[in-house]
Protein backbone atom coordinates (compact mmCIF):
# COMPACT_ATOMS: atom_id res chain seq x y z
CA UNK A 1 0.00 0.00 0.00
CA UNK A 2 1.32 3.25 -0.85
CA UNK A 3 -0.29 7.13 0.09
CA UNK A 4 1.28 10.45 0.30
CA UNK A 5 0.24 13.13 3.14
CA UNK A 6 2.43 15.67 4.91
CA UNK A 7 3.48 15.62 8.25
CA UNK A 8 5.84 17.14 11.40
CA UNK A 9 8.49 15.07 12.80
CA UNK A 10 8.19 13.75 16.13
CA UNK A 11 11.24 11.52 16.58
CA UNK A 12 13.72 9.98 14.79
CA UNK A 13 16.38 7.13 15.61
CA UNK A 14 18.87 5.59 14.53
CA UNK A 15 18.81 2.69 12.71
CA UNK A 16 21.18 0.42 10.97
CA UNK A 17 24.52 2.44 9.24
CA UNK A 18 22.52 4.91 7.13
CA UNK A 19 18.89 4.98 7.94
CA UNK A 20 16.49 6.13 10.93
CA UNK A 21 12.83 4.69 12.35
CA UNK A 22 11.12 8.43 12.43
CA UNK A 23 7.72 9.09 13.43
CA UNK A 24 5.35 11.88 12.04
CA UNK A 25 1.91 13.20 12.90
CA UNK A 26 0.49 13.58 10.00
CA UNK A 27 -3.06 15.42 8.67
CA UNK A 28 -4.66 12.28 7.78
CA UNK A 29 -2.98 9.23 9.15
CA UNK A 30 -2.58 10.30 12.37
CA UNK A 31 0.85 8.98 14.15
CA UNK A 32 2.84 7.27 11.85
CA UNK A 33 6.46 6.19 11.81
CA UNK A 34 8.52 4.11 9.17
CA UNK A 35 12.04 3.58 8.00
CA UNK A 36 13.74 6.24 5.83
CA UNK A 37 17.11 4.88 4.22
CA UNK A 38 20.11 6.95 3.65
CA UNK A 39 18.85 9.37 6.02
CA UNK A 40 22.30 9.99 7.28
CA UNK A 41 23.19 11.73 4.02
CA UNK A 42 24.46 15.36 4.39
CA UNK A 43 20.95 15.77 1.47
CA UNK A 44 18.51 14.40 4.06
CA UNK A 45 19.88 14.86 7.06
CA UNK A 46 19.94 19.00 7.32
CA UNK A 47 16.55 19.10 7.08
CA UNK A 48 15.50 16.09 9.49
CA UNK A 49 14.98 18.01 12.30
CA UNK A 50 12.52 17.54 15.11
CA UNK A 51 9.26 19.81 14.18
CA UNK A 52 9.76 20.31 10.96
CA UNK A 53 6.86 19.80 8.29
CA UNK A 54 7.18 17.25 5.41
CA UNK A 55 5.97 15.97 2.42
CA UNK A 56 6.16 11.91 3.14
CA UNK A 57 5.15 9.14 0.82
CA UNK A 58 4.54 6.14 2.74
CA UNK A 59 4.80 2.63 1.05
CA UNK A 60 4.50 -0.51 3.11
CA UNK A 61 3.34 -4.28 2.19
CA UNK A 62 2.17 -5.85 5.71
CA UNK A 63 0.33 -3.58 8.72
CA UNK A 64 2.38 -5.50 11.09
CA UNK A 65 5.50 -4.36 9.59
CA UNK A 66 7.51 -0.93 9.19
CA UNK A 67 7.61 0.81 6.25
CA UNK A 68 9.33 2.75 4.59
CA UNK A 69 9.01 6.72 4.02
CA UNK A 70 10.45 8.93 0.97
CA UNK A 71 10.24 11.95 2.66
CA UNK A 72 10.99 15.89 1.17
CA UNK A 73 10.87 19.39 3.36
CA UNK A 74 7.58 21.43 3.18
CA UNK A 75 8.37 23.76 5.16
CA UNK A 76 11.77 24.69 7.76
CA UNK A 77 10.81 25.52 11.27
CA UNK A 78 13.19 24.60 13.53
CA UNK A 79 16.30 25.59 12.28
CA UNK A 80 14.41 29.03 12.91
CA UNK A 81 15.55 29.02 16.24
CA UNK A 82 18.79 27.00 16.39
CA UNK A 83 20.10 30.31 18.29
CA UNK A 84 17.41 30.48 21.13
CA UNK A 85 17.98 27.40 23.67
CA UNK A 86 15.15 27.85 25.16
CA UNK A 87 11.93 27.78 22.34
CA UNK A 88 14.46 25.00 20.78
CA UNK A 89 14.22 23.16 23.93
CA UNK A 90 10.46 23.70 23.73
CA UNK A 91 10.07 22.07 20.00
CA UNK A 92 11.95 18.97 21.39
CA UNK A 93 9.73 19.09 24.52
CA UNK A 94 6.17 19.78 22.94
CA UNK A 95 6.67 17.01 19.65
CA UNK A 96 7.75 14.40 22.36
CA UNK A 97 4.57 14.98 24.38
CA UNK A 98 2.59 14.26 21.41
CA UNK A 99 4.47 11.07 20.23
CA UNK A 100 3.72 9.99 23.99
CA UNK A 101 0.04 11.44 24.06
CA UNK A 102 -1.16 10.19 20.79
CA UNK A 103 -1.94 6.56 19.46
CA UNK A 104 -0.42 5.01 16.37
CA UNK A 105 -2.59 5.78 13.12
CA UNK A 106 -5.51 7.04 14.86
CA UNK A 107 -6.45 10.28 12.46
CA UNK A 108 -6.84 13.45 14.67
CA UNK A 109 -6.82 16.46 12.24
CA UNK A 110 -7.48 18.95 15.57
CA UNK A 111 -3.92 17.88 16.83
CA UNK A 112 -2.38 18.39 13.49
CA UNK A 113 -3.72 21.90 13.76
CA UNK A 114 -2.45 22.53 17.19
CA UNK A 115 0.86 21.55 15.67
CA UNK A 116 0.40 24.34 12.97
CA UNK A 117 -0.75 26.55 15.39
CA UNK A 118 2.34 26.11 17.75
CA UNK A 119 4.77 27.62 15.71
CA UNK A 120 2.37 30.67 15.30
CA UNK A 121 2.92 31.47 19.22
CA UNK A 122 6.51 30.81 19.02
CA UNK A 123 7.81 34.25 18.17
CA UNK A 124 5.16 36.22 20.03
CA UNK A 125 6.62 37.76 23.77
CA UNK A 126 3.84 36.02 25.73
CA UNK A 127 4.99 32.65 24.23
CA UNK A 128 5.78 30.87 27.64
CA UNK A 129 2.26 31.89 28.53
CA UNK A 130 0.71 30.62 25.49
CA UNK A 131 2.29 27.40 25.64
CA UNK A 132 0.85 26.27 28.97
CA UNK A 133 -2.79 26.83 27.21
CA UNK A 134 -1.56 25.13 23.79
CA UNK A 135 -0.21 22.30 26.44
CA UNK A 136 -3.90 21.95 28.22
CA UNK A 137 -5.91 22.18 24.75
CA UNK A 138 -3.52 19.04 23.78
CA UNK A 139 -4.82 17.30 27.16
CA UNK A 140 -8.38 18.31 26.24
CA UNK A 141 -7.87 16.42 22.54
CA UNK A 142 -6.84 13.10 24.31
CA UNK A 143 -9.68 13.21 26.40
CA UNK A 144 -8.31 15.06 30.19
CA UNK A 145 -9.68 18.34 30.37
CA UNK A 146 -8.59 20.55 33.19
CA UNK A 147 -11.27 23.20 33.34
CA UNK A 148 -10.19 24.67 36.58
CA UNK A 149 -13.18 27.34 36.70
CA UNK A 150 -15.09 23.87 37.66
CA UNK A 151 -13.28 22.93 40.37
CA UNK A 152 -11.48 25.86 42.18
CA UNK A 153 -12.60 28.52 45.25
CA UNK A 154 -12.33 31.66 45.33
CA UNK A 155 -10.74 34.24 48.30
CA UNK A 156 -9.40 37.75 48.74
CA UNK A 157 -6.75 38.73 51.01
CA UNK A 158 -6.29 42.07 51.54
CA UNK A 159 -8.36 42.66 48.48
CA UNK A 160 -6.46 40.70 45.94
CA UNK A 161 -8.67 37.58 44.50
CA UNK A 162 -6.93 34.40 44.60
CA UNK A 163 -8.08 30.83 43.30
CA UNK A 164 -7.47 27.78 45.25
CA UNK A 165 -8.12 23.76 45.40
CA UNK A 166 -8.83 22.19 48.50
CA UNK A 167 -7.27 19.10 49.23
CA UNK A 168 -7.47 16.54 52.78
CA UNK A 169 -7.52 19.87 53.96
CA UNK A 170 -4.82 21.89 52.35
CA UNK A 171 -4.97 24.79 50.09
CA UNK A 172 -3.24 24.52 46.69
CA UNK A 173 -3.08 27.98 45.30
CA UNK A 174 -3.98 28.23 41.16
CA UNK A 175 -2.68 31.31 39.23
CA UNK A 176 -5.35 33.48 38.87
CA UNK A 177 -4.11 33.85 34.69
CA UNK A 178 -4.68 29.91 34.04
CA UNK A 179 -8.28 30.18 35.79
CA UNK A 180 -9.25 33.05 33.64
CA UNK A 181 -7.49 32.25 31.05
CA UNK A 182 -5.71 35.10 30.33
CA UNK A 183 -2.84 35.01 27.79
CA UNK A 184 -1.15 38.03 28.60
CA UNK A 185 0.12 37.72 31.99
CA UNK A 186 4.05 38.28 32.05
CA UNK A 187 4.71 37.46 35.23
CA UNK A 188 7.43 34.91 35.13
CA UNK A 189 6.93 33.59 38.29
CA UNK A 190 2.95 33.09 38.21
CA UNK A 191 3.66 31.29 34.41
CA UNK A 192 6.20 28.96 36.09
CA UNK A 193 4.02 27.62 38.69
CA UNK A 194 1.34 27.60 35.79
CA UNK A 195 3.77 24.85 33.85
CA UNK A 196 4.66 23.31 37.33
CA UNK A 197 0.77 22.91 37.39
CA UNK A 198 0.39 21.25 33.59
CA UNK A 199 3.21 19.00 35.25
CA UNK A 200 1.90 17.90 38.61
CA UNK A 201 -1.61 16.56 36.39
CA UNK A 202 -0.11 14.77 33.25
CA UNK A 203 2.25 13.00 36.01
CA UNK A 204 -1.09 12.60 38.27
CA UNK A 205 -3.89 11.79 35.47
CA UNK A 206 -2.00 10.30 32.62
CA UNK A 207 1.56 9.42 33.36
CA UNK A 208 1.89 7.53 37.08
CA UNK A 209 -1.17 5.50 36.08
CA UNK A 210 -0.22 3.71 32.92
CA UNK A 211 3.30 3.73 34.68
CA UNK A 212 5.06 6.11 32.25
CA UNK A 213 8.14 8.15 33.12
CA UNK A 214 7.79 12.40 33.11
CA UNK A 215 9.24 13.15 29.24
CA UNK A 216 13.08 14.07 29.74
CA UNK A 217 12.83 16.22 26.92
CA UNK A 218 9.84 18.08 29.28
CA UNK A 219 11.78 18.12 32.28
CA UNK A 220 15.01 20.16 30.22
CA UNK A 221 12.38 22.22 28.68
CA UNK A 222 11.36 23.86 32.23
CA UNK A 223 15.16 23.62 33.72
CA UNK A 224 16.21 25.38 30.26
CA UNK A 225 13.67 28.44 31.17
CA UNK A 226 15.16 28.94 34.90
CA UNK A 227 18.50 29.47 33.62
Amino acid sequence: MIWSDCGYLLSKIKFGENSVIAEFFTENYGKISGVIYGATSKKIKNYLQIGNKFHINYNFKNENKLGYLNVEIERILTPLFFEDKKKLSCIVSSMSLIKLLTVDNQVNVKIFKLIENFYNFLEDKNWINKLIFWELELLKLIGYDLELKNIVNKEFIDDKKFYFVSSNNEKKYIPNFLVEKNNEVTDFNQIFKGLKLVSDYLDKSILKPNNMPHPKSRIEFLNSIKE
